[in-house]
């Protein structure tokens, strides 16, 4: 792999010592194992790179914890080229994610369980918001006061209040224009 990566011109490969500077890591192994698992959770302990996991296996249970090492793209070894590997260390790069079309769909499902089984009872949305809270934000967002808020959602002023002081004080936020600001980038209005 790293043969293929160093023969390109616009890449640069970094030793183990410098992968905390790296924007992309590419992990081989040909089983993905906890041993591995445990590697790419070090790596992004310490790295903000995103991760090109080239492997043979992949246990759909390990594919949700994958992702939540930043592995944005993998790559079956047969499938594993020069251009096809350069291509996926690009797109990690640019943000981008590429997963076979199994992978793609047992995440999805595993994703829409973690709703269902886990976020949904707590009141919660895979954005850390309740619907009432993503409600109150959208509406602030376009320029609505406490009391049109208050009248639109059938709630009362106080319980406005009291949602958008949740809401800040949990994520950190310091008013309601930060924290329409951290609703826009999060992509939840």
């Amino acid at each position: 792999m790293a043969s293929h990566l160093r023969a390109r011109p616009e890449f640069q490969l970094v030793g183990e010592r410098q992968f905390g500077e790296a924007a992309v890591l590419v992990v081989c192994a040909d089983v993905v194992t906890s041993e591995v698992m445990s590697a790419l959770r070090r790596f992004t302990e310490n790295s903000s790179a995103r991760c090109v996991l080239v492997t043979n296996e992949l246990r759909q249970a390990d594919l949700l914890a994958a992702v939540e090492c930043r592995v944005v793209s993998v790559l079956p070894r047969a499938d594993a080229t020069g251009d096809r590997l350069a291509g996926a260390v690009v797109a990690a790069a640019r943000g981008r994610g590429d997963l076979p079309p199994d992978l793609l769909g047992e995440l999805l499902s595993q994703v829409e369980r973690l709703q269902r089984d886990v976020l949904g009872p707590r009141g919660l949305t895979t954005s850390g918001l309740a619907p009432r809270e993503v409600d109150v934000l959208r509406l602030m967002a376009e320029g609505w006061d406490t009391a049109e808020i208050a009248e639109k959602l059938s709630y009362s002023e106080r319980t406005v209040k009291n949602v958008v002081y949740a809401v800040m004080s949990r994520l950190g936020l310091r008013n309601r224009p930060h924290a329409v600001a951290y609703a826009l980038r999060a992509g939840v209005i």
